[in-house]
């Protein structure tokens, strides 16, 4: 046989029987196995599920077991002050003996104290991270069942300075904030912001803040702020504010937030144009206005922006009075609701209101008036294009409402995309309470004779703000209303 052909033939291996030794059994021997396998199982299963019973009641007999509290440290603390620690953490330990220890009995109430302590070290913004370890004590003093709670923490760097351009409620600026965290070793910040931009030319702020109850959910601050703001789109003027403010802070939006404030500010409206009305006129120089001011809040939406869930609310309440030119009661109210209808598909309601009610005879100061209309508020209206007007000036006005009515949609197969359309219905009214007529008879003018728009767009989510693109008519509109056909842009942070 030469090289390259096939052999005549082959050894082939004797074939082998692939079954295994299991399947030859006899049926009676595999359905006893079967039954032992099954039988073994169940047991294991049993005592797997005693074990379990057995340790979770020696887990809850334990938290039973007597424990106490001998002492609390904080280790790794090198800018915080030991007067403020014991501010947050006397009240935990023993609420009810002004700061004693060993308030705990037990080794429940010992593990809730380490972890209440944990949170409120985290909560006090001041530490990168926090551990916690319960030890046996050292102290003879105390029984054999005490214990000291170890808390291993490394602190912030207490200089922060950041740079930004942002964009919001259609304006955009270029910012610098500065910040000093613990101050003086107990939680205080105080922080400098300075921006210019092209609605705001320029503002600053500044401010001090400290907490004053130990949960941390109570903030006291004072501050000082100035502003220069170019109202020539629509007023032809400018204003510069100047001011001191002092408020009280208590909760967070998601659960409700307080705050009670006090404000003296000096404003100077200049800077006319030449086209500016005999209004504007009259209204230009300096005023003061000396007042304080309640507000509510509340925000369990999934989402700021683009929420199919939940809702805002928002109650602003101010009294100015107590010195200055400016003397009026103001009320302001913002709320809004998004509810998911079908996979894909969201409704949000959106309305606002607000009442200036002036106690002087004259009218109101321009400063002080609401505006109303453009992109944010009443689409398909120029900004502040509602209300009164004195030639090309819009005024602003005492008593508004705006209400609008958004479905919102996911570009199709493009759910996880930040781009959604939306088709929009929006209506509103800003109206000059007249006082030769009683209230309830400017709320029903104000009420019966809104303004209305509505169109299609596109919803562009940008954190933190939202960018919407919209094509929409003037439906119902009043002579004296600045109206905007067609494509429209807005960039802010709550729309309507």
């Amino acid at each position: 046989m030469t090289s390259g052909e096939s052999p005549l033939w082959t050894l082939k291996p004797p074939l082998q029987d692939s079954s295994s030794p299991l399947d030859q059994e006899p049926i009676e021997v595999r359905k006893l196995r079967k039954w032992q396998e099954q039988r073994v199982a169940k047991k294991l299963r049993g005592d797997h599920e005693s074990a379990t019973l057995h340790l979770a009641d020696l887990i809850n007999n334990s938290l039973l077991a007597p424990l106490c509290v001998a002492s609390v440290r904080v280790e790794g603390t090198h800018k915080t002050r030991p007067s403020f620690l014991g501010f947050l953490i006397n009240p935990i330990v023993s609420p009810s003996s002004g700061g004693s220890l060993q308030g705990p009995q037990d080794v429940q109430s010992v593990l809730h104290a380490t972890r209440h302590i944990s949170d409120v070290l985290q909560r006090a913004d001041i530490f990168h991270s926090v551990s916690a370890k319960i030890e046996r004590s050292k102290d003879e003093l105390y029984p054999p069942e005490a214990v000291d709670l170890v808390f291993q923490v490394r602190e912030k760097g207490r200089f922060y300075l950041k740079t930004s351009t942002e964009l919001g409620n259609n304006e955009g600026s270029a910012s610098a904030i500065g910040r000093i965290r613990n101050v003086f070793g107990g939680a205080e910040t105080f922080e400098a912001n300075m921006s210019l931009g092209t609605t705001t030319r320029k503002s600053f702020n500044t401010s001090f803040s400290l907490p004053i109850t130990p949960d941390l959910n109570t903030y006291a601050e004072i501050g000082a702020f100035g502003l220069s703001r170019d109202y020539s789109t629509f007023a032809s003027c400018s204003e510069t504010l100047r001011g001191v403010k002092a408020l009280v802070r208590h909760g967070e939006p998601s659960t409700g937030s307080h705050e009670l404030a006090y404000q003296a500010v000096l404003r100077n409206l200049g800077n006319l144009l030449p086209t500016a009305s005999i209004s504007i006129r009259e209204s230009a120089g300096q005023t003061s206005k000396s007042s304080i001011s309640y507000t509510y809040s509340f925000d369990n939406r999934n989402d700021r922006i683009t929420g199919t869930r939940g809702f805002y609310t928002k109650l602003f309440q101010e009294f100015a009075g107590l010195g200055g030119d400016a003397s009026y009661f103001k009320a302001e109210t913002e709320n809004h609701i998004s509810r998911s209808v079908l996979p894909g598909l969201t409704v949000a309601l959106s309305a606002c209101s607000g009442l200036l009610w002036s106690f002087s005879p004259t009218p109101s100061l321009f400063p002080d008036r609401f505006q109303l209309g453009g992109p944010l508020s009443v689409r398909s209206m120029r900004f502040a294009g509602l209300g009164p007007r004195d030639g090309l000036d819009s005024l602003g006005g005492d008593l508004y409402w705006s209400a609008g009515l958004s479905v919102i949609s996911n570009i199709p197969k493009k759910g996880h995309w930040p781009l959604k359309t939306h088709m929009f219905l929006n209506a509103g009214r800003l109206d000059s309470i007249d006082k030769s007529r009683n209230f309830v008879e400017n709320i029903q003018r104000t009420i019966s004779q809104p303004s209305i728009s509505a169109g299609i767009g596109l919803i562009y989510k940008f954190e933190p703000i939202r960018m919407e693109v919209n094509f929409g008519l003037p439906l119902v509109t009043s002579k004296s209303d600045g109206t905007r056909k067609g494509i429209q842009v807005g960039i802010g942070l709550e729309f309507l």
